[in-house]
């Protein structure tokens, strides 16, 4: 499932091509993604101006000049491709289309449609059932070691599983917890309150660093993402653990042959990958 860097890539690409822009055509080729879409979903969008393109935790927030907000989550395949001109024949799983009036056509294409969109007047998105949990951007100005102890305080549950709770910091999946814990040099199965003092700090370090690197490098194409142009996303290159079990990681002096390199393990249902010798 796409994590905070992937929708952050996959906003980047959206703003410059519907900011500012009349949507001059909306048509939805189906009724339901995950959920069924809003009643009058494409006329509602239909001659609407989108304000801005914006993200919070995992979901895409396209803000219309009427005070709506549509939101997008992507699921597990989602994805938004963008044609400024000669658009080719529509695929199977191209369930959205938005047209601009500058000419351009943004695409959304679901083959499992794990994703949805919702519409939302103003005034209504602060309570949408989806958004009013989460907790503080990683990114933001809302969030530093301090707010990362104080969240973390008195939690029992394994380090890991807190930092996937969107409650505690927003946006954060399986790889980039695995890859900040790994830099952080923290066991995935430490209790998270006992992340505290340098140990806190230096996670919280862990977790930005890897969320601007993998921004930087468009996100990380294991299976479905791909950037709105169509590009993969490069950042799997840079794991350090994630998804190579039994290898070496990289910094690490361990013995493979004596260690087994890096170790998977099940944690609430979800494969987790570290250095047993490293993060402790």
């Amino acid at each position: 499932m796409p994590e905070l860097p992937e929708v952050e890539t996959v906003k980047r690409g959206l703003a410059p091509v519907l900011e500012g822009r009349r949507i001059v055509r909306a048509v939805a080729r189906r009724p339901d993604l995950r959920f069924p879409l809003p009643d009058g979903f494409g006329q509602r969008l239909t001659g609407r101006v989108v304000a801005h393109v914006q993200r919070r935790a995992k979901f895409l927030l396209i803000g219309l000049d009427d005070g709506a907000t549509l939101i997008s989550h992507l699921g597990m395949s989602g994805r938004f491709r963008i044609f400024k001109k000669d658009a080719p024949a529509l695929e199977k799983h191209d369930h959205v289309i938005l047209s601009t009036d500058q000419g351009a056509e943004v695409r959304y294409n679901d083959p499992r449609r794990f994703g949805f969109m919702d519409l939302v007047d103003a005034g209504e998105f602060a309570d949408h059932p989806m958004l009013k949990a989460i907790g503080p951007e990683p990114l933001s100005d809302d969030f530093d070691a301090k707010a990362l102890a104080q969240a973390l305080k008195g939690r029992q549950t394994p380090i890991k599983s807190a930092l996937l709770d969107q409650t505690v910091v927003a946006g954060l999946g399986n790889i980039y917890v695995a890859e900040a814990l790994f830099r952080a040099g923290i066991s995935p199965k430490r209790k998270a309150a006992s992340v505290a003092g340098a140990r806190v700090s230096k996670l919280y370090e862990a977790i930005v660093d890897v969320l601007n690197q993998a921004i930087a490098a468009g996100g990380s194409s294991i299976s479905d993402h791909r950037q709105p142009s169509g590009e993969l996303g490069y950042f799997q290159h840079s794991f350090g653990v994630y998804g190579r079990e039994g290898e070496a990681c990289p910094g690490c002096d361990c013995n493979v042959a004596k260690t087994g390199g890096v170790r998977r393990i099940q944690q609430s249902g979800r494969s987790t990958f570290y250095c047993t010798k490293r993060q402790r």
